[in-house]
C-alpha cells in the first residue's frame, strides 16, 4: 500500500481515521497535504484529517459514471 504521503495530489482516496466514539472514512480527490494534515475533497466539502488520526489510506478507482435519467437518444 503506497503511503497517504506519497500520492500525487489529485489521486481519489479513501482515508479511514479515528474520531471521538470511533472511526469515520473521507472519499475523494486528495487535494492538499502537510507534514500534519491531509486534505481530502469530499461530495460535502474539503475535509481536514490530521495524519496522526489515520488508521488506513488507499488510492481507489475513479466513481463510476451516472446513467442519465432522461430518455435515451437514437442511434443515427
Amino acid at each position: 500500500m503506497t503511503p497517504l504521503t506519497e500520492l500525487p495530489l489529485g489521486t481519489r482516496v479513501v482515508v479511514r481515521y479515528r474520531i471521538e466514539g470511533g472511526f469515520t472514512d473521507a472519499l475523494g480527490p486528495l487535494r492538499a497535504r502537510d507534514a500534519d494534515t491531509c486534505t481530502v475533497e469530499t461530495k460535502r466539502g474539503l475535509v481536514i484529517v490530521p495524519l496522526a488520526a489515520v488508521v488506513a489510506a488507499k488510492p481507489v478507482p475513479p466513481a463510476p459514471q451516472r446513467k442519465s435519467s432522461g430518455p435515451a437518444e437514437p442511434d443515427l
